[in-house]
């Protein structure tokens, strides 16, 4: 309990549990939509308009959430109706804002501790007006979630059955985009531009291997992501390790025992068959 004496990481707590929280509800999303190519490009995308605040004195936070989201909403545009496949747009995208990232930063000169810290993750260094900022996206995104479940989950499965039901499918695609690019630039203070798309992949891919419908997927899911959060800071803690490798790797770990535990599943029934024979 020693851990929780001091203020910041009573801060780092509260930002991996907010984090946690939304990225492994997102995860769910990215892993049925196929969209974790989607949440890598933009969460390297990004890295122009995080170079845009450190440049100019806004919050990177902010200007780094304006442009993912219009990343976001310009790869969905131009896939739906540019006629050009979804994983050329993000290829072109994320090499592009990196680029813009890397070119605008060596316009000044000096050396930029807290453009490190997005790179890479500095979940101690989060301030009380980080998680204000926090809370407010993921208010944002978990009511588009809530009021758009079901029809999140129709286009999900079937988009054309969605769009023969007459839900407006492209808008939700869109909207679904945009909960992702809000996502990922508040997992960066955690974790890092580097690691965030981890976490929007991981948690559901780990849920699925232990559930048998979306329910307990979402669930196992959102479990996993706050499991790999709290185990990951305590370690990093103990141990003086980067706290943002840390909850990807116990969420990575959690990922290899659920598939163990299915490759093993699959010969205890393969082994069953054959006694029968």
């Amino acid at each position: 309990m020693e851990i929780f004496t001091y203020g910041f990481m009573q801060r780092a707590f509260l930002a991996v549990t907010m984090v946690g929280l939304l990225c492994s509800t997102l995860s769910f999303f990215v892993v049925l939509n196929k969209l974790s190519f989607m949440g890598a490009g933009i969460s390297h995308a990004i890295l122009g308009g995080i170079a845009i605040g450190v440049l100019t004195g806004i919050n990177p936070l902010y200007s780094g959430g304006i442009f993912a989201v219009f990343i976001a909403l310009l790869i969905g545009y131009m896939s739906k109706y540019g006629k050009i496949q979804e994983d050329t747009l993000i290829g072109i995208f994320f090499s592009s804002g990196m680029a813009l990232g890397i070119t605008l930063i060596s316009f000044k000169e000096g050396f930029f501790p807290e453009l490190f810290s997005f790179l890479f993750g500095n979940v101690l260094a989060v301030s009380w007006d980080d998680l204000r900022f926090l809370a407010v996206v993921m208010a944002v995104v978990f009511l588009f979630v809530v009021v758009f479940f079901k029809e999140l989950l129709t286009i999900s499965f079937d988009e054309e059955l969605a769009k023969a039901n007459g839900l407006p499918a492209t808008a939700l695609y869109l909207g679904l985009l945009v909960a992702l690019a809000l996502t990922i630039i508040v997992s960066v203070k955690v974790v890092g531009v580097v690691l965030s798309s981890a976490l929007l992949v991981i948690p559901a891919a780990a849920g699925f291997r232990f559930s048998k419908n979306y329910r307990f997927m979402l669930l196992f899911s959102i479990l996993i992501g706050l499991f790999s959060g709290f185990s990951g800071l305590t370690l990093s803690y103990l141990y003086n390790i980067p706290s943002g490798a840390a909850i990807v790797l116990f969420a990575a770990a959690v990922f290899f025992i659920s598939y163990l535990n299915l490759v093993l599943s699959k010969l205890r029934r393969n082994r069953g068959k054959e006694l029968q024979l």
